[in-house]
């Protein structure tokens, strides 16, 4: 997803002369023959993701269209205030790519964890969560946000999806059609949700925009008054999303995600996800407890 993101940003940085793309340390290597070619317009900042944000909300009230590149906790934790003041309040778009996911710097430890990004994000008025779960994805996503004047966030990760999915912006793909239930799977745990549900009798969502969220489509597939959620990330990160649903019937809610807990374990990123829960096995053991729950 890194080689796409570089494309799609070169490709914006070559062929709009209002652009801008700062760096904050991570990746410099990458855009080196760009900082090179583009001085006053490619620069490597070095570790100063609050004060950058601000810097470039500055930018973009000056015409230009910021596009910031960071780790994502100290993009968007370090960084909050300054999304919120800066970007929102000034009603200023830029674009803020990050890498690191939930935990893919999982031998790092618990500082460059960010479970918690989406739901952090998600209490910023008008923000554009984009949660690619492939390289395809993450370039019809940016060609789509990158220049729309939003303030617009794209959540990269490393273990990409191997299933390849249109997608559109801001709208659920429906996948698979059931009568049992309907689960809905976000981002990079897709492959899981798809091994999880090949032989069940259920509807597959498929979501990649977090912001705005398509509750329309889910709606319109809720399956035997049952949703089960698969989050990447917080689990119940959702839930205020799918709350008009709710309350229009007697909908059973349950799911899989990221418990709410201080991870002090080290290893690789299959590691964390046997540790937390995150693997098609437990999914799918969980799923179908809930499929056979009378309600």
């Amino acid at each position: 997803m890194r080689r796409a993101m570089k494309s799609c940003v070169s490709d914006m940085i070559a062929n709009h002369a209002n652009t801008m793309l700062l760096l904050i340390d991570i990746g410099a290597f990458g855009f080196q023959n760009f900082m090179e070619k583009y001085p006053d317009r490619v620069k490597n900042i070095g570790i100063f993701e609050d004060g950058i944000v601000g810097v470039s909300a500055g930018l973009a009230l000056s015409g230009l269209i910021p596009t910031v590149y960071g780790i994502t906790p100290f993009i968007v934790q370090r960084s909050l205030e300054q999304l919120k003041l800066d970007y929102i309040y000034q009603n200023v778009g830029g674009n803020f790519i990050t890498t690191g996911a939930a935990y893919d710097f999982s031998k790092l430890g618990y500082s460059h964890y960010c479970p918690e990004d989406v739901e952090t994000l998600k209490t910023l008025p008008g923000i554009e969560i984009l949660i690619p779960g492939t390289p395809k994805q993450f370039e019809t996503l940016f060609k789509h946000c990158c220049m729309n004047g939003k303030l617009s966030y794209f959540r990269m990760v490393d273990h990409c999806n191997k299933t390849e999915v249109d997608i559109e912006y801001g709208k659920a793909k429906v996948l698979k059609k059931g009568k049992r239930g309907t689960v809905i799977a976000f981002a990079d745990i897709l492959d899981a949700a798809i091994d999880v549900c090949r032989d069940l009798d259920v509807t597959l969502l498929y979501y990649t925009t977090a912001e705005p969220f398509d509750l329309e489509t889910l709606r319109y597939n809720i399956e035997n008054n049952r949703i089960f959620i698969c989050e990447p990330f917080y689990q119940g990160t959702f839930m205020k999303d799918i709350l008009p649903v709710l309350s229009e019937g007697r909908v059973a809610v349950d799911g899989v995600g990221v418990p709410r807990q201080v991870m002090r374990t080290y290893g690789t990123k299959q590691d964390k996800d046997m540790n937390l829960g995150l693997t098609a096995h437990n999914i799918r053991n969980k799923l179908v407890c809930f499929l056979e729950r009378e309600l």
